[in-house]
């Protein structure tokens, strides 16, 4: 165990990024997987072949943004700079997109044309590109048994840009597959009631309640209503739950497609869905969302790293420790344990625990711990730093055979903001960023950014999300000096991958 254990430590003591695990074999186009066609830039940015090149250049680290004139839905803004090394290309990626559902068809719609426009199962999709997409807000209610949605999305990748890309293209479709069993129940606002449990003619059901699926059975003749056997379920948790299946499905697909699509590595993904008044931001990674509003910050999201999940990665290998293959412990210490301390008492904390007690070392606390290493630093395994996203179905432990995904949660969390709730000017903003804008730029320095450039610019001028965008990319990654990327007051600035999204929440001719 020991070599092995070493190896790994020194992965991470080297920073190999979130996915550790070095590459069998040199790196192809894509940080990863066989060079070709596959890898790609957003389709919105419109890059010609010599920016393409000059994107990839990681010694002039060029801000990428969509051309004027080719806005994006909203007018929101966008930016990204590829790293300074870490990866050979740039492992973030981008969608952006508004899809019309229908109701589910018979037969099954047409399959999805590689462009990103056409039909999956009856999905259509508007690719958001120049001269294919509205600038402003499209009626998102009824339309001929169906509804449109808006959708923004950034896809972290690591280990190579395979997962990163190919979720890019299908995740907003899986969102699109799981709604379309909810077209008539999201459109009308006293919906009937979905009933499993009861005979709705002899016991009939209140129509804001839903039976839990664990109550359906054989209805009695003389069945009567069972109240307490049911719960409310709102449309907002309807939506909620059409999202977290789909990130599911979106991760089950890179499974089955990772060798035949050279699908390497895996990725944190964060979307954003304007569904009906409401905005559902999902997060599974590491990647973050704020909404400023009149000056004041609402987080939308939470990053998922091996420090925020503990218990959780320690309660799954508490039952079922055969995941750990002998070499790990999920117990966690202040620092590692020497062979000379068995028999001390050291301090500890398990699943249940969020504070510390004193325990008995024994053999098996010599194993090296199932969470190492802190902040950013900290990996599960000494692997990975973050613990949900998409993909990562091969990654194991170095030179050994321990798979790390049972460990790895691709269900986001979902958080819901009611723009019909406030009145909002063309100063608010939902921001979307990976870790490259987050790991050297807070909260507040991201909302005076924000206010700084917004106020520099006129309330319709549609460019000013985007050079917030630019800004906000900028400034984190810093000016090329002597010793480096560096920021404003000379610390180190981001040598990662940085993307963002600015999304303006209100302004003139925004709302339908």
């Amino acid at each position: 165990m020991l070599p092995r254990v070493r190896a790994a430590v020194a992965q991470l003591v080297g920073g190999l990024g979130a996915g550790g695990q070095p590459p069998a074999e040199p790196r192809g186009g894509d940080g990863g997987s066989p060079a070709g066609p596959f890898f790609c830039r957003p389709a919105f940015l419109q890059l010609t072949p010599e920016e393409l090149r000059r994107a990839d250049d990681q010694a002039g680290r060029a801000v990428q943004s969509p051309r004027d004139g080719r806005r994006l839905p909203w007018s929101t803004g966008y930016a990204e700079v590829i790293n300074a090394g870490k990866s050979q290309h740039n492992e973030d990626q981008a969608c952006c997109e508004v899809v019309f559902v229908e109701r589910r068809p018979s037969p099954r719609g047409r399959l999805l044309s590689r462009d990103g426009g056409g039909e999956l199962d009856g999905v259509r999709v508007r690719a958001a590109c120049a001269g294919r997409m509205p600038s402003g807000r499209m009626q998102d209610g009824a339309r001929g048994g169906g509804f449109y949605f808006h959708y923004w999305a950034l896809f972290d990748g690591h280990a190579g840009s395979g997962a990163a890309v190919m979720a890019s293209k299908r995740l907003h479709l899986h969102i699109c597959e799981q709604l379309r069993d909810l077209v008539d129940i999201l459109q009308d606002p006293a919906p009937p009631p979905i009933c499993l449990l009861h005979d709705v003619r002899t016991s009939p059901v209140e129509p804001s309640r839903v039976p839990l699926a664990e109550d359906v059975g054989e209805v009695p003749n003389d069945a009567v209503p069972r109240f307490h056997l049911e719960k409310a379920v709102s449309h907002e948790s309807l939506v909620i739950g059409a999202i977290e299946n789909a990130f599911k499905h979106m991760d089950d697909q890179i499974e089955r497609e990772r060798a035949s699509q050279h699908l390497s590595g895996g990725c944190c993904a964060l979307a954003a869905v304007y569904l009906m008044g409401k905005f559902y931001v999902a997060n599974a990674g590491d990647s973050r969302a704020i909404i400023i509003r009149n000056g004041e910050i609402i987080p939308m999201s939470r990053e998922f790293t091996p420090e925020t999940e503990r218990q959780r990665l320690q309660f799954l290998a508490f039952l079922r420790p055969e995941l750990l293959g002998k070499e790990f412990t999920h117990l966690e210490f202040p620092r590692r344990i020497q062979p000379k301390e068995l028999g001390k008492k050291m301090l500890y904390r398990d699943q249940n625990m969020n504070g510390w007690a004193y325990k008995k070392i024994e053999e098996d606390d010599l194993k090296f711990p199932l969470i190492y290493g802190e902040g950013k630093k900290a990996r599960v395994m000494a692997t990975i730093g973050v613990t949900r996203g998409l993909g990562d179905h091969d990654l194991k432990v170095f030179s050994s055979n321990i798979h790390i995904k049972p460990f790895l949660s691709c269900f986001p969390e979902v958080r819901v903001y009611d723009l019909t709730q406030y009145e909002h000017c063309p100063d608010d903003v939902l921001v979307l960023g990976t870790d490259g804008l987050w790991d050297v730029t807070n909260d507040k320095e991201v909302a005076r950014v924000v206010m700084e450039v917004l106020t520099s610019y006129e309330p319709n001028d549609p460019c000013r999300y985007t050079m917030v965008a630019q800004e906000l990319v900028v400034r984190s990654r810093g000016v090329l000096k002597e010793r480096g990327w560096r920021l404003a007051n000379d610390k180190l600035g981001s040598g990662d991958d940085i993307s963002v999204f600015v999304i303006p929440l209100g302004g003139p001719g925004n709302y339908t």
